[in-house]
């Protein structure tokens, strides 16, 4: 078996070495601080790229195993455990909310400066997986952070204040939605969401690194974040501003379904080679057929312009998520590939921003369909 791993690996190290003359402009016009650039197919990672740095202060060059904060890629992957539970006959897309948490029952709809009015009709499970529930992004309660609040806690502050729209009637991206889901989960499961994501989905894939508190090893390869300056044409540092400074606290921060997972390119590219592969990977099933079809196709209605599955973007060829600080995952159906785009950026200076698409595009070109 020695021969084909070394020759697997010299393919790796070749096709690195091709997305590097593509990546590292960018890095050398301080337009890029640093990235981890992945391409797999349903059977095997097919190319790993690292370019830059993950600390430019230090020098200290971008690894394969960095960390980075994917924020609302979380998104994907919880929804992803709620079907788990459709699967299993626990709940239905179609339950209204108010079924497994009472408290939104009586939910009103708010009318500009007239009074609320009364809801349409209830919430649903794919509502909220979809962002048409009518949920705000968040309450005013998460803040200043959005891992404050217990998921249990920052649900309540959902279910008291009024919808923004009608349900099902506008898109509107919602966290609130996500985390409700979320919420949804525990009390179906009888199991805290946090236990259910690791017992159900990260241990069994193997997603080592991925996790809402890094733990001091993981913080130490934690790619640092970077914006541009005030002259908008070199990068200065960042920050997580919307978590908590001390990450691997375990008392005063939570999950947060809709954006809290800290993770790897290579977990990542785990969980979505499992997308790509029908819902199975090495021999385990982890969503059927079926909810695959739920999860990687429009949800949103028809009428409105947002193509939205469930907790997931769907286009003709693709799904997947992007994060705050610009990570993205990418599950191409037409060719087959997962596309994995690991940085750390609130914001790009030049033409830094065009990286990610023109890796796309070597990576489509290098291992799409011809």
């Amino acid at each position: 078996m020695r021969a084909p791993i070394l020759l697997l690996g010299l393919l790796l190290s070749g096709c690195a070495s091709v997305a590097d003359s593509v990546l590292t402009p960018y890095v050398q016009r301080e337009e890029l601080a640093g990235a981890v650039a992945l391409v797999a197919n349903k059977d095997r990672v097919l190319s790993v790229t690292t370019v830059g740095f993950a600390d430019l202060e230090t020098q200290k060059p971008m690894q394969d195993d960095a960390v980075f904060w994917i924020a609302s890629q979380s998104k994907g992957i919880t929804a992803a455990a709620v079907m788990m539970l459709v699967d299993e006959g626990k709940l239905s897309l179609n339950d209204p909310v108010e079924k497994y948490l009472p408290e939104f029952k009586d939910q009103m709809v708010a009318a500009g400066k007239a009074a609320p009015v009364a809801r349409a009709r209830s919430i649903t499970i794919r509502d909220l997986l979809s962002h048409v529930s009518g949920l705000p992004f968040k309450s005013v309660e998460e803040t200043p952070t959005l891992d404050a609040l217990s998921l249990a806690a920052a649900v309540k502050t959902y279910a008291k204040i009024p919808l923004v729209t009608q349900p099902g009637a506008k898109y509107q991206y919602s966290n609130a939605g996500i985390n409700t889901a979320a919420r949804v989960l525990e009390v179906v499961s009888g199991q805290t969401y946090e236990d259910f994501m690791d017992k159900r989905l990260f241990g069994p894939l193997g997603m080592k690194d991925t996790t809402f508190w890094p733990n001091a090893e993981q913080v130490s390869r934690l790619a640092k974040t970077y914006k541009p300056d005030a002259s908008k044409k070199k990068l200065s540092l960042g920050g997580l501003g919307q978590l908590q400074a001390d990450l691997t606290d375990h008392v005063h921060r939570f999950p947060m379904p809709a954006g809290g997972l800290f993770s790897t390119a290579k977990d990542v590219s785990t969980f979505c080679r499992m997308l790509l592969n029908g819902g199975e990977l090495d021999g385990r099933r982890y969503l059927s057929a079926a909810s695959m079809k739920e999860l990687s196709s429009r949800q949103t209605p028809k009428e409105l312009k947002e193509s939205y599955g469930l907790g997931l973007a769907v286009g003709p060829d693709f799904f997947g998520h992007g994060g705050a600080q610009a990570t993205n995952m990418e599950v191409r159906t037409k060719d087959g590939l997962v596309v994995v785009w690991m940085v750390q950026h609130q914001g790009f200076p030049g033409k830094g921003g065009q990286a990610q698409g023109e890796f796309r595009k070597w990576a489509l070109k290098e291992f799409g369909v011809k």
